[in-house]
């Protein structure tokens, strides 16, 4: 089977990660899932942290990375790795953006970012899910992914927030300064995902593995 995108999206696919560090039985695949986990919690982390000028406010890259790890990793690591992330920061780890300035641990949680925190480890699986069935290996399917994924994220965010300061203004500070910045990491994922798939294509001598495509 061959890494190149399938030409029906419903066939479930191996997953970058699945390819990259191919998944085994016993302790080395035990090994491995953490190992890609606790990277993927210092890439959330990172990408909390780093902020790029941007307009109308400041981006940064955790929602892209939040649904390039759950499309890497698969359904369930992706979604497990996000797990593993919200809970470094309840128990008061600072890895959330605008920690430990704005709080830490299950308070920061509880404020007005916590349905977006609980949205990006379902949007994880969710993108998870899309990838393994070969959305990440072509640019339009890609895009449609990660709005999916984003969609998800907004939804439990503003459900969230609706009950902090009411729906009209979950809206207006919630979601819409974010929508430029959004469609910029649509697009940066469009372009980086696939062209991925091709590299590994090229350097596999167009060989796939099938793998554990849920994992």
């Amino acid at each position: 089977m061959t890494v190149q995108a399938p030409s029906h999206p419903t066939t479930v696919q191996s997953t970058l990660a699945g390819v990259l560090w191919p998944s085994n039985t016993g302790r080395s695949d035990i090994i491995r899932n953490v190992v890609l986990a606790v990277l993927g919690t210092l890439l959330l982390t990172a990408s909390a942290k780093v902020q790029v000028p941007f307009w109308p406010v400041p981006l940064t890259m955790q929602t892209f990375m939040v649904l390039v790890i759950g499309m890497t990793f698969g359904p369930r690591l992706g979604a497990a790795t996000v797990v593993l992330y919200l809970a470094e920061g309840a128990v008061g780890l600072p890895v959330f953006a605008g920690t430990p300035a704005k709080g830490i641990g299950l308070a920061y949680m509880a404020g007005p970012t916590g349905g977006y925190l609980v949205g990006f480890a379902v949007a994880a699986f969710v993108a998870g899910q899309l990838a393994v069935r070969g959305w990440d290996r072509k640019p339009l399917y890609t895009a449609l992914a990660m709005f999916a994924g984003m969609v998800v994220i907004y939804v439990l965010g503003v459900i969230w927030l609706s009950t902090l300061i009411g729906f009209q203004k979950a809206l207006q500070f919630g979601v819409v300064p974010f929508l430029l910045g959004d469609a910029v990491k649509i697009a940066l994922a469009t372009a980086l995902l696939p062209l991925a798939w091709r590299r590994v294509a090229g350097s596999n001598g167009n060989k796939d593995r099938t793998g554990d495509a849920n994992e």
